[in-house]
């Protein structure tokens, strides 16, 4: 039987993997090697394999901590509901039914649902990822200020900080390529905070074990 840790630990590096594989796949769209439909196939396609193993590695946050810690992964475990319900829902509608109706040149029917810079499901990312942004901050408290926990609570801080620059970018009034690059910080922190969580939990399992 996975014990709480191996199941943290093995989602959050999941939910990181995932996550880089977003970030090359969005680096690749930005230089021109990558184009319709495969850019937006791949880059929904991993933004949906971020959202299960972060569910379950707040899960095991959340059922790792002490009661007098669990009022703050619950609030995580809502904000990161929040996000997987928000991100799910538009990563679906793009790959099941705005792309397929772009290669089918029927694009017209679907305009209300693409994703476009200030755009109904561009609206729906931002709350998604603003969503696991909260969820990172309200881990903090849970977390001990030593060892790997340590680093993990500068981990969401940096990463609380990079949500607010992606925040910039996704209600400025004006979007382009270039406004793209102040939520780089992003691609980086989201995957070390995971990384960083997925070995926390496990080291929680160790401690146990001692």
């Amino acid at each position: 039987m996975p014990t709480l840790g191996s199941i943290g630990f093995w989602a959050g590096l999941a939910a990181a993997i995932a996550t880089v594989a977003y970030d090359i796949v969005q680096i690749l769209q930005m230089v021109g090697v990558l184009h319709f439909p495969f850019d937006e196939i791949l880059i929904f396609g991993t933004s949906l394999c971020i959202v299960l193993p972060f569910v379950f590695a707040m899960l095991a946050l959340h059922y790792s901590s002490s009661i007098d810690k669990q009022l703050w992964t619950h609030a995580a475990l809502i904000f990161t509901t929040i996000y997987a319900v928000f991100g799910a829902a538009n990563y679906v509608v793009q790959l099941a039914s705005v792309i397929p109706a772009k290669l089918r040149r029927a694009a017209d029917t679907v305009r209300l649902l693409e994703q476009t810079p200030h755009s109904l499901f561009w609206d729906f990312d931002a709350i998604a990822y603003i969503a696991m942004g909260l969820a990172t901050l309200v881990i903090i408290p849970a977390l001990a200020n030593t060892g790997i926990e340590r680093r993990v609570r500068l981990a969401c801080m940096a990463h609380v900080l990079a949500t607010v620059l992606a925040g910039v970018v996704y209600f400025h009034s004006t979007y382009s390529s270039r406004l793209l690059l102040l939520g780089l910080p992003w691609a980086i922190t989201a995957p070390v905070f995971m990384v960083l969580l997925a070995v926390a939990l496990r080291a929680r399992d160790a401690e146990l074990a001692a």
